[in-house]
């Protein structure tokens, strides 16, 4: 089988010219598939920004939520409910709102407007300039530097501007785990001051954010909420609801999906094309070996194992290729939203096996019904 598998894959490096096409078709195909996946992962993780970065456990809200963006203010009186369920440990309120910022320099910018509990500031960022306490001081903000960083003009502290007409004061810079999604800064400040500053309806508590006592209590909360008419979710479910939404919501995840299989098929045709012109030149190699005593079933092994070199070579060049692009595009746009994950390369590796399968079938197909007599005869 050793000496076999040699001759198969001089055969297949003989010819440069079609190896070569061969592993243009894959590694083509793999990157295209990678760059979109990846891209869609990364979308998807830029828009639970909030929800990673707060980072509760538990978030309570109204079921028509589907966004952590899209908030529906609850009234006051489901926080002191929630307080109330056996199993909380505690629960706090969350503002989620946007507002247009008023730099010193005259223009404006949006900004999303996080407003912490006083008392706890749960969900806080981690600071790399200013203390903490200094969100407690008159007309305090902390500002998140990330990809929109510059659009505020790069605050320092002790920058001022105005939000709704009132005095703001950048009082502390800090970094968080993901940016957001739709190229807006962040501010985080007090819930008592974002509900003053920001203009809004009767109902302020944009989330209620809760720390079970343990992992059990977190069922009988969640049926406990839903009695109350509001709806419960842990971090993780959150998240997959957020992702589900724009999946399956919005044509996000149908134009995603639509390219990944274009690429699929891109990637398909030309290695099969390919590997069929490739089994037809070698017809009589082929041919040949099965008239000195070569069985149907090494034919076969021959023929998946170039396939399936081809198919392993092309998958790592086309990763390689992929990955260095997302990396050259994040160095040069802060804001490019494309993660490469295990999933996305388990599924590209998963579509290479398949392209990798059908292109071997094709020349199966064709090796099989060869007859020595016929290649000696011609």
């Amino acid at each position: 089988m050793k000496g076999i598998l040699k001759i198969a894959f001089k055969l297949l490096v003989n010819d440069k010219g079609k190896f070569a096409a061969l592993l243009v078709g894959i590694t083509f195909a793999v990157f295209l598939m990678n760059m979109m996946t990846s891209m869609f992962a990364g979308i998807l993780s830029k828009s639970s920004a909030t929800v990673i970065n707060v980072g509760a456990k538990v978030w309570v809200m109204d079921p028509a939520v589907n966004t952590v963006q899209s908030s529906i203010p609850m009234p006051d009186y489901i926080l002191d409910a929630v307080r109330s369920i056996n199993g909380v440990r505690y629960a706090v309120p969350l503002y989620s709102g946007g507002s247009l910022v008023k730099l010193a320099n005259g223009t404006y910018q949006s900004a999303t407007i996080l407003g912490l509990d006083d008392a706890s500031l749960l969900g806080r960022p981690q600071l790399i300039q200013g203390n903490i306490a200094d969100i407690y001081s008159e007309n305090a903000f902390i500002v998140v530097k990330d990809s929109e960083f510059p659009k505020l003009g790069n605050p320092k502290l002790g920058t001022e501007f105005e939000l709704n007409d009132h005095r703001g004061v950048i009082v502390g810079i800090a970094k968080v785990t993901t940016s957001g999604l739709f190229g807006v800064p962040t501010l985080y400040t007090t819930y008592s001051r974002a509900i003053q500053y920001i203009p809004s309806t009767r109902y302020t508590i944009s989330y209620i954010l809760v720390e079970p006592k343990s992992a059990s209590a977190v069922a009988y909360i969640k049926r406990q909420v839903k009695a109350l008419g509001y709806e419960a979710l842990t971090k993780d479910e959150f998240m997959k609801k957020i992702a589900h939404f724009y999946m399956f919501q919005t044509g996000l995840g149908t134009n995603v999906f639509l390219m990944t299989i274009i690429s699929f098929i891109v990637g398909l045709s030309i290695s099969g094309q390919t590997f069929y012109t490739f089994i037809l030149e070698n017809l009589e190699r082929f041919g040949a070996l099965k008239a000195i005593g070569a069985r149907g079933r090494q034919l076969i092994y021959m023929i998946l194992f170039q396939a399936g070199f081809t198919a392993m070579i092309g998958y790592g060049l086309g990763i390689g290729l992929s990955s260095f692009v997302i990396a050259m595009a994040k160095l040069r746009i802060s804001s490019y939203a494309a993660i490469v994950t295990y999933k996305n390369l388990a599924f590209a590796f998963l579509m290479v096996l398949v392209i990798a399968g059908i292109s071997s079938y094709i020349g199966i197909r064709k090796v099989i019904r060869i007859e020595p007599f016929d290649i000696f005869r011609g």
